[in-house]
């Protein structure tokens, strides 16, 4: 779970990332131009700056050595020193693992013997600065102060390349540590190897969030090995290779006809043999740099916006690259990798991925990725359903071959059904069916209570009043597969169950609120603003005001539940407009963002502005909605109000600039909020293209006036991803101020 350390930072410097842009250049071969991976690596964004391909094995990138909350992805931009460069990490999570296989260039022979208690006794630790830093999509760049040697980084998808460029005569060197005791995991058994003159390989166990990750490389230098020093367990060892819980590597080489090293580096979850099928060919650094970059252009240029203002183009782009580098790419080349159980199985025509943060990306991240990737979302599917063999449930947060039970519900559901119901091919239908029902009819994490009583009593599990309601739509997804696959029992249970949210909603306070098991008294004391981190509390990082809004498969019934749409409008408002102070001694850090008591810093609030659409009320939604984008997101490294996770804020910003928003993320629909571009252009998987357009824009007007779609008048709030799919222009006439009439059919 969530287990937060937080770190007292007197000063946090955040720099502007300033972006050049041609204007004369074709917009769709330059997006990349407008990408700053550097937003969301101050702050709680949590984000990694380094080099990656879109969905790529590999995320080579550098580790500052920090182990506290806001160096989940191994870098914060507020630091200034840096360990290493090590292959994989997290994109945004709210928890720290991964950064294995760890490089360093130095200029010098170092002790690796020495036992470091903290990254201040790292032999081969460098400063840098900012101003000696680059990243842009597929590369990154910077300078160590220390060493004086220039570092560069790019990748392709299951190969890492590195480029180290020293001084002349200067001793050219590198670490190569599988330890790496400065980090958020435990190694607990490594090897490394000489191969040849050029060849170096190895692997790493460790423990920590993923529990048994395994993980194998091999590594071929540009130039012969002169000198090598090997460590096992702070012990200098002879021969060509070291087994231990911490092994270590110098390396050194010949400086005399060059002072450029190249490095070429793969990983895989199965075998070092199998690392060495990922390895690609003879490559030169620069040709792949630029194939990275054309991969990134292709990607980013699914969607195109038009707006005189550059920095919103910096936020929308930056999104969009954010929302396409998880989940990764998990399987070998020959379609091999480890599952959950240490078997070793292959992937037939699919591609395996990990990294799943589902419990955040279900609600936009996963539906973007059916416009921009749904042979991906296939992938996805048969993903999950090769995890179900292992203990015959779907999976809740996986990472490398681990399941983590990382947060609450089963949001595999959602996914799979959303990808069904959008006519997603390329994976059983009735297999995936099973694997949800089956989830949904097993006993572990809470689900025995809600079968016995309908909802999850508050004194038998902690976080009941979340758990209770995720469940609920969890089970809902389930009956719309089971009626889309003539499943009419099914359908009926499910679609009964799914009104879980009835038990706990407390007419007199307007909340969520935990129940006994006796089904007649509510946890008392009640204070909607109090929080406790994932103990001794009914809600999962966050309080009642955050929580008590996640019923959005029957926001109508929801709305009922209020007493109709006056009450339930004037509750919605205040949330939003309630003092934003949270109570408790033990406050989630991930209650982020706030609005009032709006969070947009996590997931569970992502959804709510869109509810007032449902509520004869849209223009507030298009109101919150447009305050949420100008407040929540920047061009700066603090540019993210809460974790990224693994694309989900990115994936908000994405739809919700461009005036959408898959509130229900399985209903195939999307909420109308306010577009913030003049222009936005989906080019179609289908070879059509969708645009949405919205005359008058500005940041005072925000306001939907009319509508229009293909010429005809829409007044409607929601669109559907078959009417997308169709192609045409969805045009909006904007004001500054609100149309109370429109949308109201």
């Amino acid at each position: 779970m969530r287990k937060i350390t937080l770190l007292s930072l007197t000063v946090i410097f955040i720099a502007s990332c300033k972006i050049k842009v041609d204007k004369n250049k074709d917009h769709k071969s330059f997006a990349t131009n407008y990408v700053d991976p550097f937003i969301g690596t101050g702050g709680h964004g949590h984000t990694y700056p380094g080099a990656t391909v879109p969905f790529g094995m590999l995320q080579v990138s550098p580790d500052n050595g920090i182990s506290s909350w806001d160096w989940c992805s191994g870098y914060h931009y507020s630091d200034s020193i840096v360990s290493g460069f090590s292959h994989l990490h997290l994109s945004g999570t709210g928890i720290g693992d991964l950064a294995d296989i760890l490089f360093m260039p130095t200029n010098k022979k170092l002790d690796l013997t020495a036992k470091a208690a903290s990254r201040d006794f790292l032999p081969y630790k460098s400063k840098y600065n900012h101003v000696n830093e680059k990243a842009v999509p597929g590369y990154y760049q910077v300078f160590l102060e220390d060493p004086k040697i220039n570092v560069e980084l790019t990748s392709t998808q299951r190969t890492a390349y590195h480029k180290y460029t020293y001084n002349n005569n200067d001793t050219q060197s590198v670490i190569v540590d599988l330890g790496f005791a400065i980090n958020w995991d435990k190694a607990i058994k490594t090897s490394i190897k000489i191969e040849d003159a050029n060849t170096i390989s190895g692997y790493r166990y460790s423990t920590g969030w993923a529990k048994n990750q395994k993980v194998f490389f091999v590594a071929k230098f540009s130039k012969p090995i002169t000198e090598s020093i090997i460590t096992a367990d702070k012990k200098v060892v002879s021969g060509q290779n070291a087994e231990g819980e911490n092994t270590a590597l110098q390396l050194f080489f010949d400086s005399k006809n060059s002072t450029e090293l190249g490095i070429k580096v793969a990983l895989s979850s199965v075998s070092i043999e199998n690392a060495k099928g990922n390895l690609d060919k003879d490559q030169e650094f620069e040709k792949v740099k630029a194939a990275a970059s054309s991969d990134w252009n292709k990607a980013l240029s699914k969607i195109t916006v038009e707006t005189p203002v550059d920095s919103l183009k910096t936020i929308f782009y930056t999104a969009l690259y954010h929302a396409q580098v998880a989940p990764v790419t998990y399987s070998d080349k020959n379609g091999q990798f480890r599952r959950e159980d240490d078997k070793i199985i292959t992937a037939k025509d699919y591609t395996a991925y990990s990294t799943l943060s589902l419990w955040d990306t279900f609600r936009a991240e996963n539906p973007l990725l059916t416009i921009l990737e749904p042979t991906k979302v296939s992938d996805l599917v048969n993903s999950m359903l090769a995890y179900y063999e292992t203990k015959k449930i779907l999976p809740v947060w996986t990472l490398y071959a681990n399941e983590t039970n990382t947060m609450t519900g089963y949001h595999s559901i959602p996914v799979i059904v959303d990808a069904y119901m959008k006519g997603i091919k390329g994976f059983d239908a009735e297999k995936a069916f099973e694997a949800m029902k089956a989830t949904m009819m097993q006993d572990e994490r809470g689900l025995n209570f809600y079968k016995k009583y309908g909802y999850i009593p508050y004194n038998l599990l902690d976080e009941s009043v979340t758990i209770t309601l995720e469940y609920a739509y969890d089970d809902w997804c389930v009956a719309q597969m089971a009626k889309a696959l003539g499943k009419q029992a099914d359908y009926e249970f499910f679609s009964k169950r799914s009104k879980a949210y009835e038990y706990l909603f407390d007419a007199k306070s307007g909340f969520m609120r935990g129940k006994s098991e006796d089904g007649k008294s509510w946890n008392e004391p009640f204070d909607p603003k109090h929080s406790n981190h994932r103990e001794h509390t009914d809600y999962t990082e966050g309080n009642a005001w955050q929580h008590s809004w996640f019923v959005p498969h029957n926001v109508d019934d929801f709305v009922k539940l209020h007493g109709g749409n006056d009450t339930f409008t004037k509750r919605l408002e205040q949330l939003f407009t309630e003092s934003s102070e949270i109570t408790g001694n033990n406050v989630s850090a991930d209650i982020s963002g706030l609005i009032g008591q709006y969070a947009h810093g996590n997931e569970p609030s992502h959804h709510i502005a869109y509810m007032f659409n449902h509520a004869g009320q849209p223009w507030r939604t298009q109101y919150w909605v447009r305050h949420i984008l100008d407040t929540q997101y920047n061009t700066t490294a603090n540019g993210l109000s809460g974790n990224e996770d693994c694309g989900q804020m990115s994936a908000w910003y994405v739809f919700s600039s461009m005036g959408l928003y898959p509130m229900n993320p399985a209903s195939g629909e999307y909420e109308i909020g306010s577009p913030i571009f003049e222009k936005s252009t989906l080019n179609l998987p289908n070879g059509k293209t969708f645009v949405i357009e919205a005359e008058n824009v500005s940041d005072k007007k925000f306001y939907i006036q009319s509508a229009t779609l293909n010429g005809k008048a829409f007044n409607k709030t929601a669109i559907s991803h078959q009417e997308m799919l169709k192609g045409g222009v969805l045009h909006f006439v904007m004001g500054a101020q609100p149309n109370k009439n429109w949308g109201l059919n």
